[in-house]
């Protein structure tokens, strides 16, 4: 990133990262924000993607959605080209193919198809019976209680200013992970605002998509992504786009984990608004390894 996006808040930082250059037709460039991880970020090379081939459709339909691929990991030191390829623009659906490429190597693919809006039947699960967000502990609180004794890896994750807060339903279980579980819910919310805009609506919500997920599938034994004896990486991820949304308020993030095996875990998750309104799902498989030395 460059010394002016270095002011922004890390909201604003997020919008930047997704803003991608457009460097020829159905060719694009997109950048990380340089804040000392060694592999780029999920979600924002799923972000990413879906903005390149957003970029190619006509401005009255929009992501439905998509299913993608992780291959390698990514360089946040050096650009990611986004190639997209237009496979079909038909009366109602258009589909697209998208590759992310660094050091001349394919290192995420993504395909994703649009639709114009139109009527039709209407249903939806009901979301979950919890707490509203107001009633659990904020972040400030959470650290106050839980991080003065906590390992260092965490206190530098929860300590940092990030783009979406996260309210765990359960945070005990969250921090000490005394009772597996193989589900979770997690309220969350951006903490700056997001165009009024379908692009970079869906494009933030398919950043945070990739948040907390196999979480899950790592808290049913007992552990977390913050145990520096787990090997964890997103290996596919897909996301359906159910009804339109405004990114102004909290999201409640349900999440279950119904199997793990041959050191992959499978997770689903599904995006509700506070009024129960059932925005997104989510899928997504993991790499989730004991490493060897362990």
């Amino acid at each position: 990133m460059s010394r002016e996006t270095e002011k922004l808040t890390p909201m604003e930082t997020v919008l930047a990262t997704l803003d991608l250059e457009t460097i020829e037709m159905n060719l694009f460039r997109g950048n990380s924000p340089q804040v000392g991880w060694q592999r780029v970020f999920g979600g924002q090379v799923i972000g990413q993607a879906l903005m390149a081939a957003q970029r190619t459709v006509d401005g009255d339909r929009f992501a439905h959605s998509l299913h993608a691929y992780f291959m390698l990991p990514g360089d946040p030191s050096v650009p990611i080209l986004y190639q997209v390829d237009r496979l079909r623009d038909g009366s109602s659906f258009n589909t697209r193919r998208v590759l992310a490429v660094q050091h001349g190597k394919a290192i995420f693919a993504l395909t994703a198809s649009f639709q114009l809006d139109e009527p039709g039947f209407d249903h939806q699960g009901d979301m979950p019976d919890v707490p509203m967000p107001e009633e659990l502990m904020d972040e400030e609180q959470v650290k106050q209680r839980y991080l003065a004794h906590a390992p260092e890896n965490v206190r530098r994750y929860w300590e940092r200013k990030r783009a979406i807060e996260i309210r765990p339903v359960s945070i005990e279980s969250y921090f000490s992970r005394s009772q597996p579980s193989q589900r979770q819910n997690i309220w969350i919310r951006l903490t700056g605002p997001v165009p009024d805009d379908r692009l970079y609506q869906n494009a933030v919500l398919a950043y945070l998509s990739d948040m907390t997920l196999l979480d899950v599938a790592l808290n049913a034994h007992g552990t977390s992504v913050l145990d520096p004896n787990v090997q964890v990486a997103s290996l596919d991820h897909a996301m359906w786009f159910h009804r339109p949304f405004k990114l102004d308020d909290w999201l409640l993030y349900s999440q279950e984990s119904p199997s793990a095996s041959g050191a992959r875990g499978f997770t689903r998750g599904s995006l509700f608004t506070r009024s129960g309104v059932l925005i997104a799902s989510v899928a997504q498989e993991g790499l989730i390894r004991k490493k060897a030395n362990d």
